[in-house]
């Protein structure tokens, strides 16, 4: 940090494991890519190229590029994934995924329905591959899944081989783990922490009163995602005290 302050609470070094933010990339040029790594990249540790925009993304090998030079770790966004899947190409995905260097993979069923033994043999033949990332939830706001469902999911999917689970919420942090009003669904957060380790679960978490909630309940440490770029520095300081929600977390009661 620029300048010492007490109190301060430990954030996991990088490369890290636990702690983690990932960043949601709707499509960022070139350029703004080398600006946004030039400040960003000490507190990213995961970027996922939202949904299908690699498909149409210009230059797509040189900012992929551009990412691996600051050996950040980039994702497709699962939707792509599920593309590939409905038109039975997966094959040609793991190509994809091979010709542009992309060791991380996002395996997602939130847009298709994908029987669940089914996907955890993606995520099986895909950890030949890299690192499996797979998310439990689906981006329709009227399917309830409830909380034993997602715990037996998660597990499944642990099992199987990924090395995360993420908690779906959308870009908009509006459906799986929230309500349409962004609200946390708490119940359900709070039962799939009885069982699935705190580590293992990347939380979806694009609103601010979301990262505060998980923050609050979690620590400091807490894997977020679907982050804005422009707004990595606000939750770093967010997630150590040095923002006005969080001010007080740290600081001796006396």
């Amino acid at each position: 940090m620029n300048f010492h302050l007490s109190q301060i609470p430990e954030r996991t070094p990088k490369p890290r494991t636990s702690g983690l933010t990932m960043i949601m990339d709707k499509g960022l040029s070139i350029n703004e890519v080398h600006n946004f790594m030039s400040i960003g990249e000490p507190h990213v540790d995961i970027v996922k190229l939202g949904f299908g925009t690699s498909f149409v993304t210009p230059n797509l090998k040189e900012k992929i590029d551009v990412y691996h030079s600051y050996n950040m770790p980039i994702y497709f966004g699962g939707t792509l994934f599920e593309a590939f899947v409905i038109r039975n190409q997966f094959k040609d995905y793991i190509k994809l995924c091979q010709d542009f260097g992309v060791t991380y993979m996002e395996v997602s069923d939130g847009s298709i329905e994908i029987p669940h033994d089914e996907k955890c043999k993606y995520i099986e033949e895909l950890t030949k591959y890299g690192v499996v990332l797979s998310e439990v939830g689906s981006k329709d706001a009227t399917h309830i899944i409830p909380p034993y469902k997602w715990i037996e999911l998660m597990q499944a999917e642990l099992n199987a081989g990924a090395s995360y689970v993420i908690a779906e919420a959308r870009e908009a942090g509006n459906v799986g783990i929230y309500r349409g009003s962004g609200e946390v669904r708490e119940g359900l957060v709070q039962e799939i922490l009885t069982k699935i380790p705190e580590e293992k679960i990347i939380w979806e978490a694009p609103q601010k009163a979301q990262q505060l909630y998980f923050l609050q309940l979690i620590g400091c440490n807490v894997n977020l995602g679907n982050i804005a770029p422009n707004e990595i520095l606000a939750l770093e300081s967010m997630r150590i005290g040095l923002r006005g929600d969080s001010f007080f977390f740290y600081l001796d009661k006396k």
